[in-house]
């Protein structure tokens, strides 16, 4: 350790690799071979992330005799779900406070459901064996400012009338869960979130739709989707694929669909991940719990410990930069990693002169009302799910539900929610589009630092439905 950290933090990230930390495992799969030769199946899968995965797995658990087929661009999990932070949380509207912003009629049945899914989560989890670390360990949301405090002390009043578990900590029972001189007070939801490695989440539902007979082509990109007789055909650079069917599962890349590509925007988050700690340094932040921990302002941290006591430290600054794309290039921002330092050691002070060993960023498929939306296309054979924003861990496993629902012709309790049949405000073009971020960025900003009030833009944004409040 380099006692240079407590007074330089950015000296903490001189070795780290610029890598995420979760695909750098010894214990990653080998890439399965590309599709070469024309196919045919009764469904194709486009996208090998959660969305895709759940999509064929649970496919295959309805129908086993249905012939399923995914493809993915690059390697299983390289993406949104090889890099995020392993939070997976039972609710399906990115939140309790922005579900009652959109479907306040729906909403004891949306947690209601959220709850369902997170159990069928971890009941896959141990048919298949997965080994992801999955930890039913709930989720801290702490108070950092005063004026936080009334505010959680209200969500938890609110969160128990739709059936939630959660209960308000005082700084002092704050501070015997985890011990920070930023904390002013916590809501401890102790049944809705659980921890996972999420890159082994991944490979182990790769492996589970194997099992079952899914066929798996890697580095197989598809650049165009048409109508072919009763089915669709997916271009591919060495095949075709036919299919009856097929589901979307490919979120911030461009869709294949191309009137959705103006419904999502990618903007990327980072996060970082400390060596391990040694038990006295555990000791001395407590956290002997393990839940995952997110702040209550507008621009988050969200943190978590890993399976060998590392602290994932991420969130806080949202990237869009103008007419941004998905790219490389943008994985790695010093100047973010520096900041999330410095709030690293002011959150935890007694963790002087511990090291980042990874820095890495990712792009998150951000839609205006910050939660997934769903549909159809090409008559009905073509399905889609996108639009998470971040909080896709657990529910992409609902929106494959909800894609093969679509894809089957039935009419269910999923697609008969709101939330499903309604569709948010697309971005508008281009320079619209980042003025708009640009400045909704600064208001959150302002917000923060104004205990909380949000000025005329966020208002305005919250009457057309494109607020934001997590």
């Amino acid at each position: 350790m380099d006692p240079a950290t407590s007074l330089d933090p950015t000296r903490s990230l001189a070795d780290a690799a610029p890598v995420p930390f979760w695909l750098d495992d010894p214990a990653k799969p080998a890439a399965l071979p590309k599709l070469i030769d024309d196919e045919h199946c009764d469904l194709a899968v486009v996208g090998g992330g959660y969305s895709g995965l759940w999509t064929a797995l649970i496919a295959k658990e309805r129908n086993p005799s249905r012939d399923v087929v995914l493809v993915e661009g690059n390697e299983i999990g390289w993406a949104a779900s090889g890099r995020n932070g392993g939070f997976c949380a039972a609710s399906l509207t990115h939140g309790l406070w922005n579900g009652l912003d959109r479907w306040p009629d729906e909403m004891a049945q949306l947690e209601r459901l959220g709850g369902i899914n997170l159990d069928e989560i971890e009941a896959a989890v141990k048919r298949y064996d997965i080994d992801c670390a999955f930890e039913r360990t709930g989720e801290l949301a702490v108070a950092t400012a005063a004026y936080q405090v009334d505010d959680l002390r209200e969500s938890v009043d609110i969160a128990r009338k739709y059936g939630a578990d959660q209960v308000f900590l005082d700084r002092d029972a704050m501070q015997a869960e985890v011990k920070s001189p930023t904390y002013h007070a916590g809501v401890f939801d102790k049944d809705g979130c659980a921890m996972v490695n999420p890159a082994k989440l991944a490979w182990g539902l790769k492996a589970a739709c194997l099992k079952l007979g899914v066929r798996i082509y890697e580095y197989t990109q598809v650049d165009s989707i048409a109508a072919h007789g009763a089915g669709m055909v997916l271009e591919t650079g060495y095949g075709r694929l036919y299919a009856g069917r097929v589901a979307l599962g490919t979120n911030v890349f461009p869709n294949l669909v191309k009137r959705l590509r103006n419904f999502v925007v990618p903007v990327y988050d980072y996060a970082m991940m400390t060596e391990p700690l040694t038990p006295e340094q555990l000791d001395s932040i407590g956290w002997k719990n393990r839940q995952g921990i997110g702040d209550s302002a507008n621009h988050f941290h969200y943190y978590r410990l890993s399976e060998d006591n590392r602290i994932l430290w991420g969130g806080y600054d949202a990237v869009y930069d103008f007419n941004q794309k998905v790219s490389a290039e943008h994985d790695q921002r010093p100047a973010t990693f520096r900041k999330l330092a410095g709030h690293f050691f002011e959150t935890f002070p007694q963790l002087e002169g511990l090291r980042f060993t990874h820095t890495w960023g990712g792009a998150i498929d951000t839609c205006s009302r910050f939660s997934a939306f769903y549909g159809t296309a090409y008559k009905g054979k073509v399905a889609y799910a996108m639009g998470y924003t971040g909080l896709g861990v657990g529910a992409t496993r609902f929106g494959a539900e909800v894609m093969l629902d679509k894809l089957d012709g039935k009419s269910t309790e999923r697609t008969e929610l709101k939330m499903v049949k309604t569709k948010p405000i697309p971005f508008p073009p281009e320079p619209a589009r980042w003025i708009g971020i640009e400045l909704t960025q600064r208001a959150l900003t302002r917000a923060d630092a104004n205990e909380g009030k949000r000025n005329l833009w966020l208002r305005a944004l919250d009457k057309a439905g494109m607020g934001f409040d997590s």
